[in-house]
């Protein structure tokens, strides 16, 4: 099969999101003048290793938030967000908090999640998370499309729960992170193998 996506699938869904996958859940927390936010974008990844540097996108639009969703809105307005790493356990806290609320609304309370204060910005972050990263932005880029944003950001604090460490290394077999597929379809690590690079 092929498609142009200008013409349409013709699919009874999008195959894009499957296509794409897995990809790792940014479970964004933010603050601003409405108060604390929490949501999950699965369009997140790390960019750069020094500075370290993180994205994520959103894409689409609530009518209280002026073309945007809350978190874009307000990393905009604080120019801070916090990255919390979604573990397993934690599934239905993070789902949760993904619906589509006024803002003001608080998805920690919501949705259960513990709170924390980060240590290097003025931002809440998951308490109990496998890991957090506090972080700057950078940028914010206007990608093509109706209310597509890549909010770009220099980590500036790292968190990472001690029972995640084994050995001097963040072992991600400790929590098993959750992955985005396509559809409403989720995945967890629970198996790794390592390979070497050619010359290594």
């Amino acid at each position: 099969m092929f498609y142009r996506p200008e013409d349409g699938h013709g699919l009874p869904h999008n195959p894009f999101n499957a296509i794409v996958s897995p990809r790792p859940i940014g479970w964004i927390s933010t603050r601003g003048a409405k108060g604390d936010n929490l949501a999950p974008y699965s369009f997140f990844n790390a960019v750069a290793y020094v500075p370290p540097q993180v994205m994520f996108a959103s894409t689409s639009a609530k009518e209280d938030r002026e073309g945007t969703k809350d978190s874009v809105a307000q990393a905009r307005e604080s120019g801070v967000f916090c990255v919390n790493i979604v573990e397993y356990a934690a599934r239905d806290t993070m789902n949760a908090s993904s619906g589509a609320h006024p803002a003001g609304t608080d998805e920690f309370l919501l949705s259960g999640a513990a709170k924390a204060e980060c240590d290097t910005i003025d931002c809440p972050r998951v308490a109990d998370a496998p890991a957090s990263l506090e972080c700057r932005v950078t940028q914010i880029v206007a990608l093509a499309g109706e209310a597509n944003f890549a909010v770009f950001g220099e980590v500036t604090g790292v968190h990472m729960r001690d029972d995640c460490l084994r050995d001097g290394r963040f072992d991600v077999m400790t929590f098993g992170p959750m992955a985005r597929l396509g559809y409403r379809d989720y995945s967890r690590v629970e198996s790794l193998f390592s390979l070497s690079r050619p010359g290594e």
